[in-house]
């Protein structure tokens, strides 16, 4: 599933990162910023206007992402 779909508070780890096309900069910083294979994450709040940003969290740090950043981002519910 898509980060964007991810219920608040829900633990899930990474399974990925999508480029939307070649040399994406945005996917590839996603990548540099931790989103890697793995990675416990969880969505900790959304805004107010259309959800947007999403604040997500990646262990100790959280990083605020528009909607179309995190639908790049591919997760899996931890069990």
């Amino acid at each position: 599933m898509k980060l964007t779909d991810l219920p608040a508070f829900a633990p899930a780890h990474v399974t990925g990162v999508i480029d939307t096309h070649d040399g994406d900069l945005i996917s590839n910083r996603l990548r540099e910023l931790g989103f890697v294979d793995g990675e416990e994450i969880r969505v900790v709040g959304r805004g107010p206007i259309g959800a947007d940003p999403l604040l997500i969290q990646i262990g100790f740090t959280r990083f605020a992402l528009r909607r179309s950043e995190a639908s790049r981002v591919l997760v899996e519910k931890a069990a």
